[in-house]
């Protein structure tokens, strides 16, 4: 079928489970970066990859598909050796994890995504930050994390989603959307996590899972992440406000 090809953008949540899996169980592929912030998803090329112009998206043969989640059950199913843990064959295990995947995008990815953007990263997309949509979102939010932490992380202290005691896709999908909480203030950051003790240990228990490959696909949002604290020391000598200095999209 030829060699994998994943389209990615690695300050996207999604871009960074499908990078972090195929490293995880020794796929081989190819990683063709697709900087969204100087507008590669918007090119003929990638067009022709993926006509919404969104990132994660793969080529493997004729195939094209894009959806992070259908191609993170695509690749668990379409390679050998892929351990069952990651998309049980058995179907009532894997009817589970489906389940949460729905769940993920109108709930957790919803209120994290638009948390994040709006308190923080509009700026750097050419944006206003906008404090009343973030209110809405963070309420998105902290349901989300409720429900992770009384419903979807209430098994019998399996460590992960569903009451696993291994990693999912849902898994790793999930938590690399978490893991872009990272850029904000880190006191924001505690006092939206904190609470949730069970939500933290699932995701320490992820990232222990698939280090060293975790830690690495996500250097660039810990690189993101001092860039911000750079900025709020800064606008507390001065006093200015950050969010007038970078007006147009940037890598950050």
């Amino acid at each position: 079928m030829g060699k994998l090809k994943v389209y990615a953008d690695r300050m996207s949540q999604p871009s960074r489970a499908i990078l972090i899996f195929c490293r995880v169980n020794g796929i081989d592929f190819e990683e063709i970066k697709v900087d969204i912030s100087k507008g590669h998803h918007l090119t003929p090329d990638f067009t022709e990859v993926n006509p919404l112009q969104k990132v994660p998206a793969i080529v493997h043969g004729n195939l094209k598909l894009s959806e992070s989640h259908a191609i993170l059950v695509y690749l668990a199913s379409a390679f050998t050796g892929i351990a069952d843990h990651w998309y049980p064959t058995e179907l009532s295990r894997r009817a589970k994890i489906n389940s949460v995947m729905d769940w993920h995008h109108s709930n957790l990815r919803n209120g994290a995504v638009n948390y994040v953007i709006h308190t923080t990263l509009a700026p750097a997309l050419g944006r206003q930050l906008n404090p009343k949509a973030a209110t809405e979102a963070e309420k998105v939010l902290l349901s989300s994390l409720k429900a992770l932490e009384d419903f979807w992380l209430n098994g019998d202290d399996g460590g992960f989603l569903c009451d696993n005691t291994q990693p999912s896709v849902a898994d790793l999908s999930m938590v690399c959307e978490l893991m872009q909480l990272e850029v904000l203030d880190e006191r924001d950051r505690s006092r939206i996590l904190s609470p949730y003790k069970k939500v933290l240990q699932w995701i320490e228990n992820t990232r222990t899972a698939t280090n060293p490959h975790f830690e690495e696909v996500h250097n660039i949002l810990y690189r993101v992440k001092k860039k911000f604290e750079q900025q709020r020391a800064r606008t507390a000598e001065t006093g200015t406000d950050p969010s007038n200095k970078m007006g147009g999209p940037s890598k950050m």
